[in-house]
């Protein structure tokens, strides 16, 4: 080995030539080098995969076909193998190039397992279903990786990149396996409720939190598939659903298989019989509308609004209650909240029936006619395509004596004072069909809406004259009280103004205190209450005296200075 220098440089050690290598101000070159990351950028996490608990012994062996086996027993047994050789576990995150060899076998054991579980019938034994359940387990789940965005913001599928599984090779086969087992026409839930259990569901439910969509989408099949099947498991799958959503409301306001959860949620109160159970409609008024007030909401609301839709669908004594939860969450600053609201509300006045609609057209649509007035064009563009709708406009003629007086006012200050043109002839279009509705009642909101802006003008001209007229008096009174002294106080301050009480004689302190009169008594000037009357403003920097207490003040002196007193 060669011999290293023992000997060191005076400036610290260094040799020459990183000496002359470092001297100097940096070059371009140098600063080219360093990668700089800008704030708020998301890493790549392309690959960024969960924590999988990976095998010891990951040599496999290729064994037979399955295809190639002989009686029922053998291939059973030979099933048995492959799937148990499929609970070995690899390494695809820290290493992704080790064990290749091994892994394309487990792939291809794989994809003989799904292609035999599809084309075979009568392979799926007793034996069968805890080997499948427990190689399912094995390979998915897992602790799943820290979010990305932990904040919760908004996810915008354009811009940014979802979050991949580094052993999606694997798990993807894996999952159509487990699908392929659920369909098949061998499967008998009697058999399987002993391995699919309550604590499988949980882990099952747990995974939804994935942040790869590939897995989410298959997750969400899968589910599926085990409510149709396992009746017994349904009302719990419900509640653990129920708990998830809790606790984004609630706790974490974050999770990433919301989306996935309510379209599962969308196809089951489908399957709701009538009439509603309680419990159903509490989950309506306790989760689906409060899910509306999340942060993330852009990400799962269409999936929310159709379950919200199939509700009102089932039974429509429900869009009340709807209704007036939308307006309670309504967002009062997020304007592309603001617009996914009103297509909600869209999509629920297309199904609602006339009768419900009389009792919310007042609140729905004082809430229209402050959408129409809001200063960002898209949602009172939105909100002014409600009178493009056929059956909305049917409603609206049915009640227009009720509607047209709430909805006049916006419509004819924004016909001309809203900055786009859009909206002006889309307010235009909304004027002509309520005056081609009823013109006698379209003439006479015309002259309440005159009368109105009179009326405001008139009390808006006495405001401002009223607060002139106090101007003027208050300049008056400042000239005229200007320089003055208030006499009430005058009399006992005048002898005691810029006394310094510590250094004076007791003997003047004396003579001083026999000098002052009474209380309550004058001897030239006026009474002390006509004083106060005539002077009731005072400057700011004008202190009332306490007489009686300035007395005591100069009595406790007088003892101070002469203790013999």
């Amino acid at each position: 080995m060669p011999k290293t220098s023992s000997k060191k440089d005076k400036g610290g050690g260094k040799k020459d030539g990183d000496d002359k290598k470092n001297s100097g101000p940096p070059t371009a070159a140098l600063f080219n080098k360093v990668k700089i990351t800008p704030l708020g950028k998301k890493k790549d996490n392309k690959n960024h995969s969960s924590r999988f608990r990976v095998s010891q012994d990951r040599e496999l062996q290729k064994l037979p076909l399955l295809k190639d086996a002989g009686s029922g027993v053998e291939r059973e047994e030979l099933f048995i193998q492959k799937l148990r050789q499929c609970c070995t576990i690899f390494d695809f995150a820290v290493d992704p190039l080790s064990d290749l060899k091994w892994k394309e076998i487990k792939r291809a054991a794989l994809n003989e397992l799904v292609d035999f579980v599809t084309h075979q019938r009568g392979v799926i034994t007793e034996a069968i279903y805890p080997e499948a359940v427990h190689m399912f387990s094995r390979n998915l789940f897992r602790t799943l990786p820290p979010p990305t965005n932990p904040h919760g913001a908004e996810y915008d599928p354009e811009e940014d990149e979802p979050t991949l599984e580094a052993a999606w090779p694997h798990l993807q086969l894996v999952y159509e396996f487990f699908l392929r087992f659920l369909e098949s026409p061998d499967f008998t839930p009697s058999t399987a409720k002993r391995s699919i259990d309550q604590q499988f569901v949980i882990q099952l439910l747990e995974l939804f939190d994935s942040e790869d969509p590939r897995e989410r989408d298959l997750l969400k099949t899968t589910l599926h598939r085990i409510y149709g099947k396992f009746l017994g498991l349904r009302a719990y799958i419900r509640k653990q659903i129920n708990n998830i959503f809790f606790q984004v409301l609630y706790e974490s306001e974050r999770h990433n298989g919301i989306a996935e959860l309510l379209e599962i949620l969308g196809s089951i109160i489908n399957g709701f019989a009538l009439p509603l159970k309680e419990e159903h409609k509490q989950f309506l008024q306790r989760v689906l509308l409060p899910l509306h007030k999340v942060k993330s909401m852009s990400v799962y609301h269409p999936q929310l609004a159709y379950c919200v839709v199939q509700f009102l669908e089932k039974d429509s004594t429900l869009t009340e209650i709807v209704i007036k939860g939308l307006l309670k969450f309504w967002p009062k600053t997020h304007s592309p909240k603001e617009v996914m609201f009103l297509n909600e509300l869209e999509e629920i006045l297309d199904v609602i029936e006339p009768h419900e609609f009389r009792k919310i057209m007042r609140p729905l649509f004082q809430q229209l006619a402050r959408c129409v007035s809001s200063p960002h064009f898209q949602v009172a563009e939105r909100a002014l395509y409600f009178w493009n709708n056929d059956y909305i406009m049917t409603l609206i003629s049915d009640n227009a004596d009720v509607i047209l007086p709430i909805m006049f006012g916006a419509l004819y200050k924004n016909s001309k004072s809203h900055w786009n043109k859009t909206i002006h002839g889309l307010i235009y279009n909304a004027l002509k069909l309520f005056m081609e509705m009823n013109q006698r009642l379209f003439d006479e909101c015309t002259v309440r809406y005159k009368d109105e802006r009179q009326r405001e003008r008139a009390k808006m001209k006495e405001r401002e004259e009223a607060w002139a007229a106090l101007e003027q008096a208050a300049i008056a009174n400042a000239d005229k009280i200007k320089g003055q002294i208030p006499s009430a106080n005058n009399q006992y301050t005048s002898a005691l103004d810029n006394e310094d009480l510590d250094g004076v004689d007791p003997e003047t302190l004396a003579e001083t205190i026999k000098s002052l009169p009474e209380k309550g008594t004058t001897e030239d000037a006026e009474p002390v209450e006509a004083a106060v009357q005539r002077d009731l403003t005072r400057r700011k920097s004008f202190l009332p005296v306490d007489f009686e207490t300035r007395k005591a003040l100069i009595q406790h002196q007088q003892h101070k200075v002469d203790p013999s007193t």
